[in-house]
């Protein structure tokens, strides 16, 4: 998961410093929701993937499209809807007369960021579309292999699964995005800032803060970013302590701890620091683990969230101390 070469003082300020700029970027059109904001940046420099679900107009596609465009890169928007085949994501291959051979055509989804708008509202041979390409960076057409350009980040908005017209993300999709965010109203006052500039505040005034070569550095930074061995081990209980949750009927893979690691070493280097904390690790339990839990039918009849297995699951694992013992949560 990491370097054994630690790094040094002013690679973590670098790194710092260019993600409060795009913090402060994308903060300036998506109002009141600093944590969001963090939590998508962590995403990016984790190589992972967003899911922002939330009701509509609450600027779920607004937040997707600050990111894209505080980077300096290429990327697409791609509108789900209940006709999109999955070569209208893709790509296609077709035959050149002139040159009397089959050439591709490479589809949105070939950009260093892609915005999948509204994805459960496309049928589920569509979003399948994306599984090959979000976990190995490469899309396969008629046999041949395609890579996509790098870094590669798909940010997916999707509305409540309970609203009309939407089809539900079978599990190994939803297993394939590091984070699953909520953006919520904003209170009021944010909503009333919201309201005066309403007109001046749109992604397509931003100016890029990076580009793409130094993403891909800062990727290849969070790398190294140093784990405690006794946080390995943390990890992995906060994940088994939800295989064996009453309430649980799949708990967290492997992947999802994977995944909580990644996230983390992201997450710290935002917060200036070359090495993590079992903070880091437990704030990022949910938004990691929660959309990989399925829960017990009881569990759902009784209306319960897999954010409140968590808390629970969170609470019952014990934080490693520096000295190698075991304290109870909050002590």
């Amino acid at each position: 998961m990491t370097g054994t070469e630690h790094l040094a003082p002013h690679e973590v300020q670098g790194f710092a410093a260019v993600a409060a700029r795009l913090s402060d970027a994308i903060g300036s059109v998506v109002l009141g929701k600093p944590e969001v904001v963090r939590l998508a940046l962590t995403a990016l420099f984790a190589q992972g993937h967003v899911l922002l679900e939330d009701v509509p107009g609450v600027g779920k596609t607004t937040l997707a499209r600050a990111v894209a465009a505080t980077v300096k890169g290429q990327w697409r928007r791609i509108q789900f809807t209940p006709d999109l085949l999955p070569a209208d994501v893709s790509g296609v291959t077709i035959f050149n007369q002139a040159s009397r051979g089959f050439e591709f055509h490479p589809g949105p989804v070939f950009a260093n960021i892609v915005i999948a708008d509204e994805i459960n509202r496309a049928s589920p041979k569509t979003q399948s579309a994306l599984l090959e390409v979000m976990e190995e960076r490469t899309v396969t057409v008629d046999g041949v292999r395609h890579p996509v350009p790098q870094p590669f980040l798909v940010v997916a908005t999707q509305n409540p699964v309970e609203m009309d017209g939407t089809y539900r993300l079978p599990e190994a999709q939803l297993d394939r995005f590091l984070v699953k965010l909520s953006v919520g109203y904003p209170d009021e006052a944010v909503e009333v800032e919201v309201l005066r500039g309403a007109t001046l505040r749109s992604p397509d005034a931003l100016e890029p803060v990076t580009d793409t070569t130094t993403v891909a550095e800062m990727v290849r930074m969070a790398r190294r970013v140093h784990i405690a061995e006794p946080l390995y081990a943390y990890a992995v209980r906060l994940a088994s302590a939800t295989r064996t949750h009453p309430q649980v009927r799949v708990g967290v893979s492997p992947r999802g701890v994977i995944a909580l690691t990644r996230a983390a070493c992201a997450y710290a280097l935002i917060d200036g620091r070359g090495w993590i904390m079992p903070e880091d690790l437990k704030r990022l339990t949910e938004p990691v683990f929660a959309h990989r839990l399925l829960l017990t039918p009881d569990a759902q009849m009784r209306g319960l969230t897999a954010a409140q297995v968590l808390a629970e699951t969170v609470a019952s694992v014990p934080v490693p101390l520096p000295s190698g013992q075991l304290a109870a949560n909050g002590t």
